[in-house]
């Protein structure tokens, strides 16, 4: 018993680890985006 709730709260942990990181590169990406826009288009550099 106690070692299935180990395994879990390491499975949700790295879960929320690897969330993280994706997170990190989204906001990374956006920035990118943010800074890189063409300067003769509106403010907006996405399309939705």
């Amino acid at each position: 018993m106690t070692t299935l709730l180990v395994l879990l709260l390491f499975g949700a942990g790295f879960a929320v680890k690897i969330l993280w990181w994706v997170a990190i590169a989204v906001l990374v990406i956006w920035l990118i985006g943010f800074v890189a826009r063409p300067k003769n288009s509106s403010g907006r550099w996405y399309r939705w």
